[in-house]
């Protein structure tokens, strides 16, 4: 069946699409206009406790404007259908579904793959991700996340890029591209920034909780990743579950509406996330759905996703005159216009094409980029004695409750990526490559049974070392999954000291979607190799990587912390008016913890490589910047080691003296360089004023005169080398 022949053409095709908005809205009827504000799920959905059964009535009755959790082509065309030949005016529907990194072709989660400092294949993973979505018949995306976290307690870190500003600016334009491409394209998807604003500074890490913090925090850190999606086009913004200075972030006015709106000039949509309207009544801040649904509206908040209140109160509300037409029209046009931008009004079946369901989901093609994002995510933390990479003729022990997974290694939020048992473990790996090896499971990733040492004991005594895989499983991180015991689970850590007994070199693999407490470990094994939740293709990139196929190239974008006590750690905190200092260790009355030192375990921007580099010659072009004059500053890289390899080059600028106090050193700049072995390469970054700008205690967008300092090196924990002076 050729879908082109079930289009009912739209009687208002104009050239510019607001004339469009216009002449449908001049249709609609107040009902009509509600129902575009209103998102339920599919019967597909497992996990809404709100599910309404008659949704296929309310699409009837033109009481809905988008379904997620519905997917695949014969499903979603079965729906679309209904919205286009059934009902009045035939405005189709919007698809979404939580794509967060992959739709059945699963990359890392996206804080492994920040890991890889690689923007083009960040962006290239989201384009991936939308063809195959697209190809099932999604419209829509709830990604990318941009929330800006420094507390690996809080599950869902797991789907961010990390602690800092700069570079998960970046990656966040790098992944709205990969998604959205050219809108009016078959093949690609809305993306959506989410959750505006602060959830990732959730108090004590525990997800949903209550956020507070000054206008200096909030613009500096955890706005600019959303400024930047909205810079690069991102299609709509999601609401945060958290409260935001005494103000639940779905009725945040000042978010909403003073910020994303009016001083940004967002012109797509606001969806709610899931129930957070009704969830208003709990904050506190609603005194029943009526009123919740009234200040969601007000505020700014244009869909509500799966919470029934804009259905079932809002023409309540506007005939009481708490609600404007004018502001639900506001709404309607914003998710009219990406309707109208995406083409369903011309071709509401255009994403119904069986074969490329068929074709492009999980394809060959797509399975060697996951591969490749893998390797490229994986982050060396620790490599005594040069253990790695591994040599095929070794005889090696595979032990561990994650080295014959296919299910965890997929990671939180995997769509549908592991259903169909297709992803690949790192016992899968090593028997491709043909290892000699032999396996035991050793223990469960949680759990007392100890009845798998014996069998574990006994392989690693008869091998030449032992490579260990542990961590996480994929629901201990991600939504609700958040931890105050950041320690490997269960009996993984008492298996390694087990194993550590025997006196062969232990290479330890880790699963996790957050950074973990490993300290004991650390000092424990002798090869530390981080792979996050790694995806489909993860046991094919572990095994290549410990062999010493691909060299390790990840640096890591959140700092390790030495135990849970230091929590939140970042690389780019501010100074106190008594530091610790290097020149000063043993100050007494400094800012300090008497039974640990200050700085984490692995800081940001870290990651070894199984070849060595070199830096030398730092210089700046010139010490004096101005407006109309850049400041170039360079510094030569050499491989000094023996392997060819991928460095990212970071560039870090310190404020010395600010109206406000500036934090220590800030990333600003980066790039990363390929480098044979004995070759060298100058590195070159153009310095600008506009770099240094940051937002003052009245929210001014500024820099200032005065001296800075700069470095250039591997990682964030690097001393300074290089000064300047910016003059007005």
């Amino acid at each position: 069946m050729n879908c082109k022949d079930e289009i009912k053409k739209p009687v208002w095709v104009q050239v510019d699409i607001e004339k469009k908005i216009d002449t449908l809205m001049s249709k609609m009827t107040l009902e009509e206009k509600i129902g575009q504000t209103v998102m339920y799920s599919s019967e597909t959905d497992i996990t809404g406790p709100v599910l309404d059964k008659d949704y296929l009535n309310y699409i009837r009755n033109g009481q809905v404007g988008a379904i997620f959790n519905g997917t695949g082509v014969a499903f979603t065309r079965k729906l679309q259908r209904i919205a286009v030949e059934e009902t009045r005016l035939g405005i189709p529907l919007l698809f979404g579904f939580d794509v967060i990194h992959g739709y059945k072709t699963i990359f890392p989660i996206p804080l492994g793959e920040s890991c890889s400092w690689d923007l083009e294949l960040m962006e290239k993973t989201a384009r991936i991700a939308a063809i195959e979505a697209s190809a099932v018949g999604l419209h829509w995306t709830f990604a990318p996340m941009v929330d800006i976290s420094r507390d690996p307690r809080w599950g869902r870190i797991a789907e961010g890029a990390g602690e800092d500003v700069y570079l998960a600016s970046l990656i966040a334009r790098a992944r709205v591209r990969g998604f959205q491409g050219n809108l009016s394209d078959d093949n690609t998807i809305l993306a959506c920034a989410k959750h505006f604003a602060g959830y990732g500074a959730v108090q004590a890490g525990r997800d949903y909780h209550t956020v507070d913090m000054s206008e200096i925090r909030l613009r500096n850190t955890h706005l600019p990743p959303f400024k930047a999606a909205l810079d690069e086009g991102v299609a709509t913004f999601m609401t945060a579950f958290n409260e935001l200075n005494g103000v639940p972030a779905t009725g945040n006015k000042y978010l909403l509406n003073d910020i994303l709106k009016k001083e940004w000039g967002f012109n797509g949509f606001v969806v709610t996330d899931y129930t957070s309207i009704n969830e208003m009544i709990a904050h506190g801040y609603a005194k029943d759905l009526k009123h919740a649904g009234e200040l969601a509206m007000n505020a700014g908040a244009d869909m509500d996703m799966q919470g029934g209140v804009y259905k079932n109160y809002m023409m309540q509300s506007i005939g009481e005159e708490k609600i404007d037409i004018e502001r639900l029209d506001e709404a309607v046009r914003g998710i009219l216009r990406m309707k109208f931008q995406l083409g369903l009004f011309d071709d509401p079946y255009k994403y119904c094409d069986e074969n490329r369901e068929k074709t492009l989901v999980l394809s060959q093609e797509h399975l060697e980029v996951a591969k490749d994002a893998a390797m490229k995510s994986v982050v060396l933390l620790k490599n005594k004695n040069n253990v790695l990479p591994l040599k095929t003729t070794q005889k090696i022990a595979l032990i561990g409750p994650l080295a014959d997974d296919e299910h965890d290694i997929v990671g939180t939020w995997g769509a549908h990526g592991h259903r169909d048992g297709q992803a690949v473990s790192v016992k899968e790996g090593f028997e491709a490559k043909k290892v000699n090896f032999k396996y035991a499971k050793g223990c469960e990733i949680s759990g007392g049974n100890k009845d798998g040492f014996k069998e574990a004991i006994g392989i690693a005594k008869r091998s030449d070392v032992v490579v260990m895989v542990m961590g996480e499983s994929e629901d201990m991180s991600g939504e609700a999954a958040s931890r105050t015991n950041i320690k490997l689970p269960g009996l993984q850590q008492e298996l390694i000291a087990t194993i550590k007994a025997i006196g062969k070199p232990i290479v330890l693999v880790l699963f996790n979607g957050r950074p973990l407490d490993f300290s004991w470990e650390d000092e424990n094994v002798h090869a530390i190799l981080e792979t996050w939740h790694s995806g489909t293709s993860g046991g094919h990139a572990i095994t290549e990587v410990l062999f010493g196929a691909y060299n390790p190239s990840g640096k890591l974008t959140v700092s390790f912390p030495r135990n849970v006590g230091q929590i939140p750690i970042f690389y780019n905190q501010k100074n106190t008016g008594r530091p610790l200092s290097a020149q000063n260790p043993n100050l007494e009355y400094a800012s300090k913890y008497l039974d640990v030192d200050n700085s984490p375990l692995y800081s940001f921007g870290y990651g070894l490589s199984y070849t060595t580099f070199e830096y030398s010659d730092a210089k700046l072009s010139s010490d004096i910047l101005t407006s109309t004059t850049p400041i170039t500053a360079s510094v030569t890289v050499t491989n000094t080691g023996d392997y060819d390899g991928e460095e990212v080059v970071q560039l870090y600028v310190r404020d010395l003296v600010g109206s406000i106090t500036r934090p220590v050193k800030e990333l600003k700049g980066f790039k990363k360089i390929y480098l044979k072995k004995g070759e060298s390469k100058m590195v070159e970054f153009e310095i600008t004023t506009d770099d240094l700008k940051f937002y003052n205690n009245k929210s001014e967008y500024i820099n200032e005169e005065g001296e800075y300092e700069l470095f250039i090196a591997g990682s964030s924990n690097h001393e300074f080398t290089n000064k300047f002076h910016l003059k007005k």
